[in-house]
Formats: C-alpha cells, structure tokens, sequence
C-alpha cells in the first residue's frame, strides 16, 4: 500500500508577508500626500486661529455672561476663515514649496560645481574636460 502524500507547505513566512504588505501600504499612503497640500492645511489653520483669538477677544468684551452665544459665533468666525482663505493659503503654499525646492536645487548645483572644481584641481584629466567643454560652450554662443 503506497501512496503519495501532497503536503502544500506555504513558501512565505506569514509574519513576513504582513510586513511587506503593511510597508506596500505605508507607500501607497505616502503618496497621497503633497507637501504644497500639507503646508496649505498648516497655513490655514493658523489663519483660522488668529481670527478665533481675534473673535474671542471681541465676543469676550461684549458678550459677558452669555457664553453659548460667544462659542457659536467663535465657530463660525472660524468655519467662514477656512472657506474664505482655502484657496488662497492653497496658492501660498504651492509659491512657498516652488520657492523652497528651487532653493535646494540651485544650493546643489553650487555644491556640485564646487566638488567638481576641487576634483578638477587635482586631476588633469578633468579639468581638460572642462576647458574644452568651456569652449564648446563659447563657439555655440
């Protein structure tokens, strides 16, 4: 009597596939965000709390007693803030991020040139790559 026994033993660990959907997960989260929309949201909400001080500290004058009056017109200083200022603190946080990242490009571009100076300092080879790469450059100008 022989039979053939045909175990499916799994090729992947479980506690191993959790991870990596989990790190999958974390990445598709990840790139949901932007930092112009992040920054747009900070900017907001801080607009937003300026006017609620702003409107705490009026309703807080005339208001005297009547509490559940102030707290609604507080909300709604701060509810009428976001609506108002959305799309403008939007745009000011795309300028700000545009302004940031050409920032960090040319501050890269200068420590590249600057490394590549320094390697062309000592190494001939490189500094005849420029020189002619200088006079390419002049002939087509």
């Amino acid at each position: 009597m022989t039979s053939f026994v045909h175990l499916e033993y799994s090729t992947k660990h479980p506690g191993v596939a959790r991870v990596e959907s989990a790190i999958e997960a974390a990445q598709h989260f990840r790139h949901g965000f932007s930092g112009s929309r992040g920054l747009a949201k900070l900017l907001l909400s801080a607009i937003a709390a300026a006017l609620m001080v702003v409107a705490y500290q009026v309703m807080d004058s005339l208001a005297e007693g009547h509490l559940l009056v102030m707290w609604v017109g507080l909300w709604a200083v701060a509810f009428a803030a976001l609506a108002i200022f959305a799309n403008t603190t939007r745009q000011l946080a795309a300028r700000i991020k545009a302004g940031l990242d050409g920032w960090s490009r040319r501050l890269a571009e200068a420590r590249a040139d600057e490394r590549l100076w320094a390697m062309a300092k000592v190494d001939s080879r490189v500094m005849a790559d420029l020189q002619h790469a200088i006079l390419r450059r002049e002939q087509t100008l």
